[in-house]
């Protein structure tokens, strides 16, 4: 059994990549083809064409429809095949899986799992997105060679900062303040404060704070792979109220983790602060440090990935900051069991339908 969740809403792209011409990815292990109809709205079809199997993204557009670049067979968008090029009957195998799709914080959207089941209510809320006096920095990608729960495993582990990232948003200051763990159905929280600490190299380098600080980390992972980091800090011995820390030094990351294969995630990241919001130079600085962290974490991932590979083994032994990627991996083979019911059930119910 792979490690995929179907049921979700995944980024497959940002809004800039998608054009009136073919983008082909991969998503959770199936070719998908992405692109914009006429009036500007985007789609995502099966990359397949049901005759031989040609990519469709090696044909072209016409008008709001997709012709195979072999024979010509072309699809509109809801993936209904509606011209055989030579003959008038069109065969009821000719269709190809239309995917729904929804276009929010400038990335595109798609559900890739029970069409029906395609709540556009479920994409996760981004704090302070749009709003004045906060700074954001989008359209962010990096390719991991892991396994996606290789990479929410890093993102509820606030501990690795004060190793992996003590260029950025990392120091010794952490290294033993323990981690705490809440979890819900639909997320996990491990969350940590470093209370009378040195500021980490990020908030020192953007001057907005002096001195020893309180600083906070919140890592959140909403299943079934988006990480969402609420990180900052507050002058030492500050009432930590939610008014307080907007007034100090705050961030929030989100990072949209879409597994491409069961070995490589595509990483799409976001960033809102409220330090130096309109300063696009702070924007360049935000987005170069958190691509270098991000990248630290890539390269350790890598290493890990090829060693899970080599030995069939996960982990040889656990330890207390365990806590929260084991829930997170409990939550992912429950959504699985859930749908693959979902599944034998239909087929049930398809089978007994035969027969009558």
């Amino acid at each position: 059994m792979g490690t995929f969740v179907n049921n979700a809403w995944y980024v497959a792209a940002w809004g800039n990549e998608v054009r009136r011409e073919l983008l082909p990815r991969t998503l959770l292990g199936q070719q998908i083809l992405l692109y914009r109809k006429e009036n500007g709205e985007a789609v995502a079809l099966v990359d397949r064409c049901p005759h031989k199997l040609a990519p469709l993204s090696l044909g072209e557009l016409k008008g709001d429809s997709v012709q195979c670049g072999y024979h010509g067979l072309t699809f509109d968008c809801s993936g209904t095949c509606i011209r055989v090029p030579g003959q008038r009957n069109i065969p009821t195998e000719a269709q190809v899986r239309a995917f729904p799709v929804m276009e929010k914080y400038n990335a595109i959207w798609v559900w890739m799992g029970d069409p029906e089941q395609a709540d556009t209510t479920a994409i996760i809320d981004v704090p302070h997105y749009g709003d004045p006096g906060w700074g954001l920095v989008d359209g962010q990608y990096l390719h991991f060679k892991s396994n996606y729960l290789n990479i929410t495993d890093n993102l509820v582990d606030p501990a690795h900062t004060s190793y992996v990232h003590k260029n950025t948003i990392g120091n010794a200051a952490g290294e033993e303040v323990g981690v705490k763990v809440e979890q819900s159905d639909s997320h996990v929280l491990a969350y940590r404060w470093i209370n009378d600490a040195p500021q980490v190299p990020l908030v020192e380098r953007m001057g907005k704070l002096a001195g020893n600080v309180d600083r906070w980390q919140y890592y959140y992972l909403h299943l079934p792979s988006i990480s969402y980091v609420d990180f900052g800090c507050i002058p030492v011995g500050t009432e930590p109220t939610e008014a307080n820390k907007d007034r100090g030094f705050r961030s929030f990351s989100f990072n949209f983790l879409t597994p491409e294969t069961e070995s490589t995630t595509h990483y799409f990241w976001l960033h809102l602060r409220n330090y130096h919001p309109d300063d696009p130079q702070a924007s360049d600085d935000v987005a170069r440090l958190m691509n270098q962290t991000f990248e630290e974490d890539a390269t350790l991932l890598e290493f890990i990935q090829r060693e899970q590979e080599r030995t069939g083994v996960r982990e040889y032994a656990r330890i207390a900051i365990d806590n929260a990627p084991l829930r997170i991996r409990r939550q992912i083979e429950r959504l699985q069991s859930k749908e693959q019911s979902a599944e034998a059930a239909a087929m049930d119910c398809e089978a007994e339908t035969a027969i009558r």
